[in-house]
């Protein structure tokens, strides 16, 4: 009696679970045919109306928990909304980030590029249905139109005084009489040339000399007028340091001599212009974005200026750097951006076969610029550049 008492105190358990099991099978296949049925009109007719009533409740249900269980649209995509507000307060801290290994002239170099990352997000925003992410967006927009926003329209100005014109013609130039017949063909009173090579020197003399009686070169600069040019010198921009510089001669140094300056005669009084290669930027694994020689051309370069005493002043030349570049600041402070000012869009000079960045500069002191744009590209790797100023 004992063993049969235990064995029913087992049992009694194990068919309580399975009667359990069955009868939670028999009400899921019930609630399958309910639905079914009640999803075929007329053949629904032989489920009851509280079967029916049931199933709809249940359904409620569920849709009710798995709408609660979904975040809000405000509580979707925090990720993205943080990288909206890191990208805004990036562009705007710019010039706060560290200029080690050339990070921050790098970055300055290309800074309208960050912009592309708005749409960017602005898609993975509206995917995600994410409100925040969206609202968050609206700093890198507000930061990139405030600094770059007054580049979108065009500025220019019909009619000026003076066409200048600034054009690296590169040292492997193809076809340097190319290059010197579009420039004649682009009009511009005054040309600046920088990277003359001492093999295309000639060229270009002769195939300028027709169109501008008066011009000079120094070193590997160079530049071609309509007007009388007079007082034209070299300008120190410390291409050569180091023990062994001050035991070169003038004439030692000329043939690699990157800047000039000159006066130009004009009907409204004399025109203090510079012309200036300043030194190339190199990306090096070890030492990054290296801009040592460019830096140290741009800060004499920029004594030069503050140094100089005519009220009007010209600065043509290949920059290997943007104005929005912290290493010009001793230039910028000083002078004007004619494209900025007068220009249509950026204005993108190098290189020239898709232009990403604007690297030549025309910047002007004393007049006005009324007009800012880019010329048709020749053999070199630069777009040639020319603005349009009046007194």
């Amino acid at each position: 009696m004992n063993n049969n008492e235990d064995i029913q105190q087992v049992s009694g358990p194990i068919r309580d679970f399975a009667d359990a099991r069955q009868q939670a099978e028999a009400e899921e296949r019930a609630e399958t045919l309910d639905t079914a049925e009640t999803g075929q009109g007329g053949a629904g007719r032989r489920d009851s109306g509280s079967g029916t009533r049931r199933t709809g409740l249940r359904r409620a249900i569920r849709r009710a928990i798995r709408a609660a269980s979904r975040p809000g649209p405000w509580r979707r995509g925090p990720v993205l909304a943080a990288l909206a507000l890191l990208l805004g307060l990036f562009m705007l801290l710019h010039a706060k980030i560290t200029d080690r290994g050339g990070l921050g002239s790098l970055v300055e170099t290309f800074l309208p590029w960050f912009g592309l990352f708005v749409p960017v997000l602005l898609a993975g925003a509206l995917w995600r249905r994410s409100a925040s992410a969206v609202v968050a967006l609206v700093l890198p927009v507000m930061v990139w139109l405030n600094l770059f926003g007054g580049l979108l329209s065009d500025k220019s100005h019909s009619g000026s005084d003076l066409t200048v014109a600034s054009h690296n013609v590169d040292a492997d130039n193809p076809d340097p009489a190319g290059t010197a017949r579009a420039l004649v063909a682009s009009g511009a009173d005054i040309l600046a040339l920088e990277e003359i090579t001492a093999q295309a020197r000639g060229t270009y003399e002769k195939g300028l000399a027709k169109a501008y009686p008066y011009h000079a070169v120094l070193g590997t600069v160079g530049l071609w007028s309509k007007l009388p040019l007079s007082d034209t010198r070299p300008v120190d921009i410390k291409q050569d340091v180091g023990p062994l510089a001050d035991t070169k001669s003038a004439e030692d140094k000329m043939p690699y001599n990157r800047a000039l300056r000159t006066t130009v005669t004009t009907d409204h009084g004399a025109l203090a212009v510079y012309v200036a290669h300043l030194g190339s930027v190199r990306v090096n694994p070890r030492a990054g974005y290296s801009t040592v020689h460019r830096d140290r051309n741009a800060q004499a370069l920029g004594e030069a200026i503050a140094a100089e005493q005519n009220e009007r002043v010209v600065l043509l030349g290949d920059f290997n750097g943007t104005t929005d570049d912290r290493a010009f600041d001793g230039i910028t402070s000083r002078l004007r951006s004619a494209q900025e000012e007068a220009g249509d869009g950026f204005g993108f000079s190098w290189p020239a076969r898709f232009p990403v960045v604007r690297i030549d500069q025309i910047l002007v002191r004393g007049v006005e610029p009324e007009s800012s744009w880019l010329l048709p590209a020749t053999g070199s790797d630069h777009r040639p550049v020319a603005a349009g100023i009046s007194w």
